[in-house]
């Protein structure tokens, strides 16, 4: 990790959430424009040997996003889901799924906190089973990290 993301994962034992803490030392509305900007977002998601091409990120509520992840062997994983609250530069609020996994959908809340300078961004991933959370639980911690440290590099070189 670097020092510019603190990053740590929490998932209990026979519960159907994961909660991600982050804390980037960067301005909140930074942050917010990182995370909801189609440009930006391809720059800092998943773990850095795969790309991202965005399809679609209608940041609204009731706007879809989707994006296809695409690994170093060209293998393709796609993702979509729809927003449900947007508010800036604060709370988001969307669904997502695997496309590879369909019907297994889980609710996004994202909270972005000021915090002497930096921004405290808290991820709750619920899932509609435990089984499913347990079934996606090693590939968030594991991009979560990557991620986190990706977009603590970006906005350094946003600020």
């Amino acid at each position: 990790m670097t020092n510019n993301s603190r990053t740590t994962v929490t998932a209990e034992p026979g519960k159907r959430k994961v909660v991600i803490s982050q804390v980037f030392d960067a301005p909140r509305e930074l942050v917010w424009k990182a995370l909801t900007d189609p440009e930006l977002m391809p720059q800092w998601g998943g773990p850095k040997e795969y790309t991202i091409a965005i399809d679609k990120m209608d940041v609204r509520p009731g706007g879809q996003w989707r994006y296809v992840q695409r690994g170093p062997d060209g293998s393709a994983s796609a993702f979509h889901g729809v927003y449900k609250t947007v508010t800036p530069p604060e709370r988001l609020v969307d669904t997502w799924e695997w496309e590879g996994m369909p019907g297994q959908a889980a609710l996004e809340t994202i909270t972005l906190e000021e915090q002497n300078g930096a921004t405290k961004v808290t991820t709750t991933e619920e899932f509609q089973t435990a089984e499913d959370r347990d079934r996606a639980l090693q590939e968030i911690g594991e991009g979560a990290v990557e991620s986190g440290e990706r977009l603590a590099e970006l906005l350094k070189k946003m600020e």
